[in-house]
């Protein structure tokens, strides 16, 4: 895929994201990560296309890395915006405008890194490729987190 379809299809997915997040859900430990499964296996299987086409150089690796640490503590920090309150014996979550602002700065870190990544790399778009990877690994933390607050105030 192209850097720019990538890129598109990871903002549509933010857009999607920062919608979904904002609106008011109940917590369900039962509840299945589709849309995180998703996101990372469509994320591994773009870095493996991008890998096909060969290797990016130790640098670009390394700031793919460091990009997925940031992606991860994004999500650590986002999860403690997320509201959790009990309403009709039920506990609920959603998000608040700071989970939307921080979302979108770890999307614009992304994509700044990503510029970098390139003018390290011979080949270039590493970034772009890893977007969707980036984006499950964010979420992936942050419903850990939710999740554990989550625990506690059941247990409370």
């Amino acid at each position: 895929m192209s850097n720019t379809v990538n890129i598109l299809i990871g903002l549509v997915v933010l857009a999607w994201l920062c919608w979904r997040q904002t609106q008011k859900r109940l917590v369900r430990e039962d509840r299945k990560p589709t849309v995180l499964l998703i996101l990372a296996v469509l994320g591994v299987v773009s870095l493996a296309s991008f890998f096909k086409g060969g290797a990016p150089g130790t640098p670009a690796v390394l700031l793919l890395i460091s990009s997925l640490v940031v992606a991860a503590l994004f999500g650590l920090v986002r999860a403690y915006t997320v509201r959790l309150w009990r309403a009709d014996g039920q506990l609920w979550r959603q998000g608040t405008w700071l989970t939307v602002v921080l979302w979108v700065v770890a999307i614009a870190i992304h994509i700044g890194l990503d510029f970098v990544i390139d003018a390290n790399s011979p080949a270039k778009g590493l970034g772009s490729a890893s977007i969707l990877l980036y984006l499950a690994v964010s979420l992936g933390a942050q419903r850990l987190v939710v999740q554990s607050r989550a625990n506690h105030v059941v247990a409370a």
